[in-house]
Order: C-alpha cells, then sequence, then structure tokens
C-alpha cells in the first residue's frame, strides 16, 4: 500500500548559475561572483571556481546506476523550498525483511542527496524502508562514494558500480543491523510515558513536558506514545523498543524542521540511545 503512494515532489526544477554582476550591475567581491537560481530564486552566492551540478544530471545518473544493477525499485522523491533534494530508491526484490511480524517489512534503500544552497553534500548512502510508517531509516552506515567535480568547466560525476556495492551492502549490514531490530522487538515497554521521557532526557530531541510550569507531555511527545500506542495496535502486539524507536523516527521525519543531513543524524543517535536500552 505506502510503496503505491510514495511522495513524488518535483525535483528536476529549473536551475541555473549566473553572474551576480549580470543580475545586479553592481561588482561582487571574490569568491562571491556568481548566484546559483532555482526555480526563480536566489539560493546560494559562490564563487567563479564553482560548478553547479544540476538535479537532472545527478539524479539521472543514479537511476541509471540502478537500472544498470538490475534491480527492482520503487521511488521517492523529496523537493525542500527549492534548495534540497532527495532520492529514495527503495529496493522491492527478494532482500526484504520482516522484523518477527508478516506486516512489519523492511526494505533496503538507497538515497541521494543533492542541494543547491550548499546545506547538502552531493552524496548517496545505504539506509532502509519501513512500510509501516513509510519512513526511511538511516542507521545504515555504507556510504557510497563518487569523485565529483565541482568545477566550472569540467562539472562531471564519475559514479561507482552500483551492483557491486549493493551486494556487499546485503551480505554486511543489511542483515547485521536487522538482527538489532529483532532484539529491539523482543524488549517490551511496560510505560510508554516514561520510555518517551527517558529518550528525550538522553538525546534532547525536544522538550519532554509543555512547560516549566506544566509537567504534562508536549504536543511532540504525545504525537510519539499516540504512533506507538497505534503502531503496537496495528500489529497486533505490544508496545516494545523497536516500536518506540520507530515513533520517534516518525516524528522527527514528519513533525521537526530539519534538514536531511540533520535528521540522519539525529535518527543515527535516536537508534542507539533506544538500542542502548534493550
Amino acid at each position: 500500500m505506502y510503496l503505491q503512494n510514495l511522495q513524488q515532489d518535483e525535483i528536476f526544477v529549473p536551475s541555473e548559475m549566473k553572474s551576480l554582476k549580470t543580475l545586479t550591475q553592481m561588482e561582487s567581491r571574490r569568491g562571491l561572483e556568481n548566484a546559483i537560481i532555482s526555480n526563480g530564486k536566489i539560493v546560494n552566492v559562490v564563487s567563479n571556481s564553482y560548478g553547479h551540478i544540476p538535479n537532472q544530471l545527478f539524479f539521472k545518473k543514479t537511476e541509471e546506476m540502478l537500472m544498470d544493477a538490475q534491480l527492482n525499485f520503487h521511488k521517492r522523491t523529496i523537493n525542500k523550498n527549492d534548495r534540497s533534494f532527495i532520492t529514495d530508491f527503495i529496493i522491492d526484490d527478494k532482500s526484504q525483511f520482516t522484523v518477527k511480524n508478516d506486516k512489519d517489512v523492511i526494505l533496503p534503500m538507497l538515497r541521494f542527496k543533492n542541494s543547491y544552497d550548499g546545506s547538502e553534500k552531493t552524496s548517496g548512502h545505504f539506509g532502509f524502508y519501513r512500510e509501516v510508517c513509510s519512513n526511511g531509516l538511516h542507521v545504515s552506515q555504507a556510504e557510497i562514494e563518487f569523485s565529483i567535480k565541482h568545477s566550472k568547466n569540467n562539472t562531471h560525476l564519475i559514479m561507482p558500480r552500483l551492483n557491486n556495492l549493493f551486494d556487499k551492502f546485503l551480505d554486511n549490514e543489511f542483515y547485521t543491523i536487522t538482527k538489532k531490530f529483532d532484539k529491539m522487538k523482543e524488549f517490551k515497554i511496560i510505560d510508554t510515558q516514561e520510555f518517551v521521557k527517558a529518550i528525550l532526557d538522553r538525546t534532547k530531541l525536544f522538550r519532554y513536558e509543555c512547560s516549566d510550569k506544566n509537567s504534562d507531555p508536549s504536543k511532540k511527545s504525545r504525537e510519539v506514545i499516540e504512533i506507538l500506542n497505534y503502531e503496537a495496535l496495528l500489529l497486533n502486539e505490544e508496545p516494545n523498543l523497536w516500536l518506540g524507536y520507530n515513533a520517534f523516527n516518525s516524528v522527527l521525519h514528519n513533525v521537526l524542521k530539519k534538514s536531511f543531513g540533520q535528521q540522519e543524524r539525529l535518527d543515527k543517535k535516536l537508534f542507539d540511545e533506544v538500542y542502548a536500552m534493550a
């Protein structure tokens, strides 16, 4: 169901690099000679030596890599304010994994990022996609290395051979990390509010209480608790650390205003703190 309703933002927005002097009729300081324009807005100022890598070049080349590797995939695209972009390729094949529940399906995922404002490195890494919550989990450490030249007269990408990297990921990290998912599932949560408070005390992701004078759970805290209880009901099981981690993950991706890179770092921190409870 979720794979048929993936987010499909327009990521191939018009973009170009233009001289600031041409745009403003004014001289600019050295190192800030050009503007990156995305969908009619100036989103970055760069030097003469910088080479702009448009999404059309990067994301279409990454898709060719997957097709060359003969991987079946579903695609999700996200555009944040015409400044930073991702394409998630969710691999839909025999590699899927269930976390001790046939309804809780985990699939390998490849995420590729690009940005026009300099907020994200042009990069790719492995991760996981969980169908129940339709989120991307970024606890994987496996990065995909590119040779990227951002020089003005030589902007091109040298891409790796993806099929070898993917097989290596499946053999090593995919099955190693999913064992941790299983272990988290074995540990039941007796008091969901206390669990949420404990994780927030450790991660400082957001405040547990409404305020200094009101110790009731804040709106975000209540949302984590509600997702945790809902998924336990949906999957017909007791609340556990795996569901607790995913409830936080859902709020991190869908509620908190964070960049893609911040989401990935916070996701890793959340996972480590929850797993430490197992």
